[in-house]
């Protein structure tokens, strides 16, 4: 972890080029303030700017040279030790290389000796402050980058977490579905219904385009009905005196996102809950309309309704709801409500964004 920390922190390091604006600024502004106590300095222009562009060029190294300090040294503390030292250093060294014709050199007395002085004075009062004004801004941006960093990886484990989620649930679907689905199948086969043929054939078709969706994490509310009609048509092979049912769908929400096996769910429970146990059977309806940027979809049965329904609607609607908040949040709603005078109305209310 410290490793990534460190890799991030030197590319948050400040670049060369506008460190080198600012020394230059700072000396030009340092050498106007000694013309005015001593204009015999006025010629000394170039001094100032080797002194300043010594002083970020130490800083610069030592913000990355030696690569390791002793325990008790900090970095900052060398930084700023080696932009004090440097100031000096290269005021001798330009001052030495570069006497004015005629002149003495500057430690044998005279004005270069005295604006020789002001310089280090006014480098050694300014320049400790600006570099830890400069490493000041540096740890900011590093805290900065480093909170950016932690949301960004929360954020990306939030992502993970919810997809798992999600997978698991799919996961939960399936197998209830399918067990369901087959369990249906099997009954007709023991009845030695004449249907039982053609129901299993029209039943590994539909596996066919069915199980695919299992494992998808959005489809559209178009697959879901197109899915959704399959199965009626499936259900009614089996039982045909016993199940009638009718789809009417605002074509405008066909496109609509949604999850997997969302309107199957609440089909499945009418026909099984519903529809089968009654002796009479039973009709469905379902109904998409769109209203004011929602979707209402609404499948109504008129089957034994919740009371007489065994053991309850069963784990799919369970899901259901924990899925519709995975994927919509709070902005989706799952009533279910008994008819009059029999039967169970289910009643979707998702967003519908224009």
């Amino acid at each position: 972890m410290n490793s990534v920390f460190a890799k991030r922190f030197a590319r948050l390091r400040l670049p060369f080029a506008p460190r080198v604006w600012v020394a230059l600024g700072l000396s030009l502004a340092l050498w106007s303030v000694l013309v005015l106590l001593c204009p015999l300095a006025s010629g000394l222009v170039l001094h100032a700017v080797a002194i300043g562009l010594a002083a970020v060029s130490a800083f610069s190294l030592a913000d990355r040279y030696p690569a390791t300090l002793p325990a008790r040294l900090p970095r900052w503390m060398a930084q700023v030790a080696a932009t004090a030292l440097a100031i000096p250093l290269a005021a001798v060294v330009v001052f030495a290389l570069s006497p004015s014709a005629g002149d003495p050199p500057f430690w044998q007395g005279g004005h270069l000796r005295g604006c020789f002085i002001g310089m280090n004075a006014f480098g050694l009062l300014v320049a400790p402050w600006v570099a830890l004004g400069a490493l000041v801004r540096q740890r900011e941006a590093f805290a900065r980058e480093q909170a950016l960093a932690f949301d960004l990886e929360r954020s990306e484990l939030a992502r993970q977490a919810l997809d798992a989620r999600m997978h698991l649930l799919q996961a939960q679907v399936a197998p209830h579905f399918l067990f369901n689905t087959l369990a249906n199948v099997q009954a007709l086969v023991d009845a030695g219904s004449p249907q039982a043929s053609a129901v299993l054939r029209a039943l590994v078709a539909y596996l066919r385009a069915s199980v695919p969706r299992l494992h998808e994490t959005s489809t559209t509310l178009g697959r879901e009905l197109d899915l959704a009609q399959a199965y009626l048509d499936l259900m009614h092979m089996r039982m045909p005196d016993r199940l009638d049912y009718a789809l009417h769908v605002d074509e405008r929400a066909r496109a609509l996102p949604c999850p997997p096996i969302m309107l199957l769910t609440l089909v499945e429970n009418a026909v099984r809950h519903g529809i089968d146990p009654a002796e009479s059977g039973g009709r469905i309806d379902i109904d998409v309309r769109l209203h004011g940027g929602r979707c209402l979809v609404q499948v109504r049965d008129t089957g034994v309704g919740l009371r007489a329904a065994s053991g309850g609607l069963g784990t799919g609607l369970a899901t259901l709801r924990e899925r519709l908040r995975l994927v919509f949040g709070g902005d989706a709603h799952l009533d279910v409500s008994e008819e009059s005078p029999r039967g169970v109305l289910a009643r979707l209310d998702l967003p519908a964004p224009a």
